[in-house]
Protein backbone atom coordinates (compact mmCIF):
# COMPACT_ATOMS: atom_id res chain seq x y z
CA UNK A 1 0.00 0.00 0.00
CA UNK A 2 2.54 2.09 0.86
CA UNK A 3 4.61 2.23 -2.56
CA UNK A 4 1.44 3.00 -3.98
CA UNK A 5 1.06 6.20 -1.86
CA UNK A 6 4.45 7.28 -2.44
CA UNK A 7 4.27 6.78 -5.98
CA UNK A 8 0.91 8.90 -6.59
CA UNK A 9 2.43 11.68 -4.22
CA UNK A 10 5.31 11.37 -6.99
CA UNK A 11 2.95 11.62 -9.63
CA UNK A 12 1.29 14.61 -7.99
CA UNK A 13 4.72 16.18 -7.80
CA UNK A 14 6.00 15.88 -11.37
CA UNK A 15 2.89 16.61 -12.98
CA UNK A 16 2.47 13.51 -14.69
CA UNK A 17 -1.41 13.95 -15.38
CA UNK A 18 -1.80 10.86 -18.06
CA UNK A 19 -0.13 8.55 -15.28
CA UNK A 20 -2.86 9.99 -12.46
CA UNK A 21 -6.63 7.89 -13.56
CA UNK A 22 -4.50 4.54 -14.33
CA UNK A 23 -2.37 4.35 -11.12
CA UNK A 24 -4.91 5.64 -8.83
CA UNK A 25 -7.04 2.14 -10.22
CA UNK A 26 -4.30 0.70 -9.77
CA UNK A 27 -4.03 1.19 -6.43
CA UNK A 28 -7.88 0.87 -5.57
CA UNK A 29 -8.31 -2.52 -7.23
CA UNK A 30 -5.48 -3.23 -4.93
CA UNK A 31 -7.34 -2.55 -1.94
CA UNK A 32 -6.09 0.51 -0.76
CA UNK A 33 -8.63 3.39 0.53
CA UNK A 34 -9.59 6.40 -1.20
CA UNK A 35 -9.61 8.04 1.68
CA UNK A 36 -5.75 6.81 2.04
CA UNK A 37 -4.98 7.73 -1.58
CA UNK A 38 -6.55 11.60 -0.67
CA UNK A 39 -5.12 12.03 2.41
CA UNK A 40 -1.87 9.94 2.41
CA UNK A 41 -1.07 10.19 -1.30
CA UNK A 42 -2.49 13.03 -2.97
CA UNK A 43 -2.50 15.76 -0.40
CA UNK A 44 1.34 14.44 0.50
CA UNK A 45 1.83 15.36 -2.83
CA UNK A 46 0.48 18.71 -3.09
CA UNK A 47 2.12 19.16 0.43
CA UNK A 48 5.13 18.46 -1.67
CA UNK A 49 4.56 20.90 -4.25
CA UNK A 50 3.15 24.11 -1.53
CA UNK A 51 6.95 23.73 -0.73
CA UNK A 52 8.93 23.76 -3.66
CA UNK A 53 6.51 27.06 -4.41
CA UNK A 54 7.42 29.02 -1.32
CA UNK A 55 11.08 28.25 -1.94
CA UNK A 56 10.94 29.46 -5.66
CA UNK A 57 11.87 25.85 -6.74
CA UNK A 58 8.34 25.87 -8.53
CA UNK A 59 6.22 28.33 -10.12
CA UNK A 60 2.98 28.71 -11.00
CA UNK A 61 2.69 26.61 -14.12
CA UNK A 62 3.95 23.46 -12.27
CA UNK A 63 1.93 24.23 -9.30
CA UNK A 64 -1.20 24.00 -11.61
CA UNK A 65 0.02 21.26 -13.45
CA UNK A 66 0.34 19.48 -10.05
CA UNK A 67 -3.03 20.40 -9.29
CA UNK A 68 -4.67 19.37 -12.70
CA UNK A 69 -3.36 15.72 -11.92
CA UNK A 70 -4.66 15.85 -8.66
CA UNK A 71 -7.82 16.33 -9.66
CA UNK A 72 -6.95 13.63 -12.05
CA UNK A 73 -6.87 11.27 -9.66
CA UNK A 74 -9.56 12.51 -7.34
CA UNK A 75 -12.30 11.97 -10.02
CA UNK A 76 -11.19 8.33 -9.64
CA UNK A 77 -10.73 8.11 -5.67
CA UNK A 78 -13.51 10.62 -4.57
CA UNK A 79 -16.33 8.38 -6.00
CA UNK A 80 -15.04 5.02 -3.95
CA UNK A 81 -14.60 7.34 -0.76
CA UNK A 82 -16.09 5.47 2.59
CA UNK A 83 -17.46 7.65 5.18
CA UNK A 84 -16.64 5.79 8.50
CA UNK A 85 -19.25 6.42 11.35
CA UNK A 86 -16.85 9.11 13.00
CA UNK A 87 -18.10 11.38 10.29
CA UNK A 88 -19.46 14.60 10.88
CA UNK A 89 -22.90 15.03 8.87
CA UNK A 90 -22.75 18.97 8.55
CA UNK A 91 -23.09 20.91 5.33
CA UNK A 92 -20.30 23.59 3.89
CA UNK A 93 -20.86 26.43 1.61
CA UNK A 94 -16.94 26.14 -0.24
CA UNK A 95 -16.14 29.20 -2.39
CA UNK A 96 -12.82 31.53 -3.78
CA UNK A 97 -14.55 35.30 -3.36
CA UNK A 98 -14.88 36.98 -5.81
CA UNK A 99 -12.14 38.64 -7.70
CA UNK A 100 -9.93 35.47 -6.75
CA UNK A 101 -9.13 32.28 -9.21
CA UNK A 102 -6.56 30.71 -7.00
CA UNK A 103 -8.56 27.19 -5.91
CA UNK A 104 -5.81 24.66 -5.31
CA UNK A 105 -5.65 25.13 -1.07
CA UNK A 106 -10.20 25.28 -1.60
CA UNK A 107 -10.09 21.91 -3.83
CA UNK A 108 -8.17 20.26 -1.41
CA UNK A 109 -9.85 20.96 1.48
CA UNK A 110 -12.81 20.07 -0.37
CA UNK A 111 -11.74 16.62 -0.77
CA UNK A 112 -10.62 16.44 2.71
CA UNK A 113 -13.63 17.73 4.16
CA UNK A 114 -15.86 15.46 1.64
CA UNK A 115 -13.23 12.29 3.32
CA UNK A 116 -14.56 13.67 6.53
CA UNK A 117 -18.27 12.89 5.78
CA UNK A 118 -19.37 16.71 5.11
CA UNK A 119 -21.75 17.58 2.47
CA UNK A 120 -19.99 20.32 0.24
CA UNK A 121 -21.71 22.89 -2.23
CA UNK A 122 -18.79 23.81 -4.07
CA UNK A 123 -19.60 27.36 -5.92
CA UNK A 124 -16.34 27.50 -7.46
CA UNK A 125 -13.60 30.42 -7.72
CA UNK A 126 -14.53 33.85 -8.46
CA UNK A 127 -18.23 33.55 -6.71
CA UNK A 128 -20.07 36.88 -6.10
CA UNK A 129 -20.06 37.41 -2.66
CA UNK A 130 -24.23 37.66 -2.88
CA UNK A 131 -24.32 34.09 -4.60
CA UNK A 132 -22.35 32.73 -1.30
CA UNK A 133 -24.52 33.93 1.33
CA UNK A 134 -27.94 33.37 -0.59
CA UNK A 135 -26.63 29.25 -1.12
CA UNK A 136 -25.84 29.06 2.61
CA UNK A 137 -29.23 30.70 3.52
CA UNK A 138 -31.20 28.23 0.77
CA UNK A 139 -29.22 25.02 1.47
CA UNK A 140 -29.57 25.58 5.79
CA UNK A 141 -25.76 25.19 6.12
CA UNK A 142 -23.78 24.94 8.85
CA UNK A 143 -20.68 26.64 7.77
CA UNK A 144 -19.63 28.98 5.40
CA UNK A 145 -15.76 28.90 3.91
CA UNK A 146 -14.18 31.28 1.90
CA UNK A 147 -10.65 31.92 0.85
CA UNK A 148 -8.05 34.17 -1.37
CA UNK A 149 -4.70 34.31 -1.50
CA UNK A 150 -4.81 37.90 -2.89
CA UNK A 151 -5.22 41.48 -0.25
CA UNK A 152 -7.95 43.21 -2.77
CA UNK A 153 -10.27 40.16 -2.04
CA UNK A 154 -10.31 40.64 1.34
CA UNK A 155 -13.22 42.98 2.09
CA UNK A 156 -15.51 40.53 0.14
CA UNK A 157 -14.58 38.61 3.40
CA UNK A 158 -15.61 41.43 5.55
CA UNK A 159 -19.18 41.95 3.29
CA UNK A 160 -19.96 38.26 4.20
CA UNK A 161 -19.68 38.41 7.34
CA UNK A 162 -21.73 41.95 7.53
CA UNK A 163 -24.17 40.44 5.47
CA UNK A 164 -24.53 36.98 7.40
CA UNK A 165 -25.27 39.27 10.57
CA UNK A 166 -27.59 41.15 8.79
CA UNK A 167 -29.58 38.01 7.51
CA UNK A 168 -29.68 37.02 11.38
CA UNK A 169 -27.74 33.64 10.29
CA UNK A 170 -25.32 34.04 12.67
CA UNK A 171 -24.71 32.52 15.72
CA UNK A 172 -26.25 29.94 13.89
CA UNK A 173 -24.67 29.62 10.49
CA UNK A 174 -20.36 29.54 11.33
CA UNK A 175 -18.33 31.12 9.11
CA UNK A 176 -14.04 30.11 8.11
CA UNK A 177 -12.02 31.44 6.33
CA UNK A 178 -8.23 30.69 4.85
CA UNK A 179 -5.99 31.67 2.61
CA UNK A 180 -2.58 32.74 1.53
CA UNK A 181 -4.15 37.23 2.43
CA UNK A 182 -5.78 35.56 5.45
CA UNK A 183 -4.93 35.44 9.41
CA UNK A 184 -6.05 34.79 12.98
CA UNK A 185 -6.05 38.86 13.38
CA UNK A 186 -7.86 39.25 9.79
CA UNK A 187 -10.48 36.82 11.20
CA UNK A 188 -10.91 38.32 14.74
CA UNK A 189 -11.28 41.85 12.90
CA UNK A 190 -14.12 41.03 10.79
CA UNK A 191 -16.05 38.57 13.09
CA UNK A 192 -15.08 35.29 11.72
CA UNK A 193 -15.81 32.03 13.54
CA UNK A 194 -12.29 30.80 12.90
CA UNK A 195 -9.36 30.84 10.59
CA UNK A 196 -7.06 27.95 8.62
CA UNK A 197 -3.45 28.41 8.14
CA UNK A 198 -3.67 25.10 5.97
CA UNK A 199 -5.62 22.52 4.50
CA UNK A 200 -4.86 20.25 7.61
CA UNK A 201 -6.00 22.76 9.84
CA UNK A 202 -9.16 23.61 7.89
CA UNK A 203 -10.48 20.06 8.81
CA UNK A 204 -9.90 19.84 12.26
CA UNK A 205 -11.56 23.62 12.21
CA UNK A 206 -14.50 22.49 10.49
CA UNK A 207 -15.43 19.92 12.22
CA UNK A 208 -14.87 21.36 15.51
CA UNK A 209 -17.20 24.35 14.09
CA UNK A 210 -19.83 21.56 13.15
CA UNK A 211 -20.17 20.42 16.60
CA UNK A 212 -21.20 23.50 18.37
Amino acid sequence: MTDYLAQLAEVVVKGKIKEAKPLTEQALAAGVPANEIIFNGLSKGMEVVGQKYEKKEYYLPQVLLSAQTMYASLDVALPKLVVGSGGVRAKVVMAVVEGDVHDIGKNIVKAMLTGAGMTIFDLGRDVPIKNIVDKAKAESVDIVATSTLMTPTLAGMKEIERMMKEGNMKPKIKSMIGGGATSQEFASQIGADAWGPDAIAAVQIAMNLAKK
